[in-house]
């Protein structure tokens, strides 16, 4: 397997799992800024008030994005394995 095959599958891989991550770490983001917001106009510095609203939001986008996520995956594997004969040599 050349230099440039390696690279181009990781790549891939990199790739994939930035798109797979993204749903998750953007909602947690947007909850965690909108969390922030209250703490600071309210005062309130709960420590578990920040943790369990983030973590409740990236559930719900597993049960959100779950099918996705899993499409793309196995779309990505089934390429993958479909094509293992190409890259050994």
């Amino acid at each position: 397997m050349s230099e440039g095959v390696v690279v181009e599958l990781f790549q891939q891989a990199m790739f994939n799992v930035i798109i797979l991550s993204a749903p998750m770490l953007l909602l947690g983001l947007i909850v965690g800024l909108a969390v922030s917001i209250f703490q600071a106009t309210t005062q309130i510095q709960e420590a578990t008030l920040a943790f369990v609203p983030k973590i409740l939001a990236v559930l719900i986008a597993f049960i959100i994005f779950g099918p996705w996520l899993l499409t793309t995956a196995i779309d990505y594997t089934e390429e993958l394995f479909l094509n293992l004969n190409k890259f050994i040599q």
